[in-house]
């Protein structure tokens, strides 16, 4: 995985709209924008886990973009539970299961 992926993902999921640090959500979209795409498999399965509870200001969709430019199948591969987060879901809805039949 490489440094900047490694840098993202150590710093954990997204902070939400409630956060009071404005730098917080700058710092992690310019992390966002230094991790140069396609991400691999590996780096886009590590990189769906850093999800926070809503868009981040709009960093949440760039780190969605982001996996996307991963090769398939992408996170998650299995339809999403019932207290999976809106993230999760939207990466399903957007790619769904590869191996599905339904």
């Amino acid at each position: 995985m490489r440094p900047e992926v490694q840098a993202f993902v150590a710093d954990g999921p997204l902070p939400g709209w409630d956060t009071d640090d404005d730098e917080l959500v700058d710092r992690r979209g310019r992390q966002i924008d230094a991790i140069s795409a396609p991400v691999t498999a590996d780096e886009a399965h590590a990189l769906a886990d850093c999800f926070g509870p809503d868009d981040c200001y709009g960093v949440a969709w760039s780190l969605l973009h982001l996996i996307e430019t991963g090769p398939g199948p992408l996170p998650p591969v299995t339809r999403p539970g019932p207290d999976a987060d809106v993230w999760h879901v939207t990466l399903w809805n957007r790619w769904g299961d590869p191996g599905s039949t339904s």
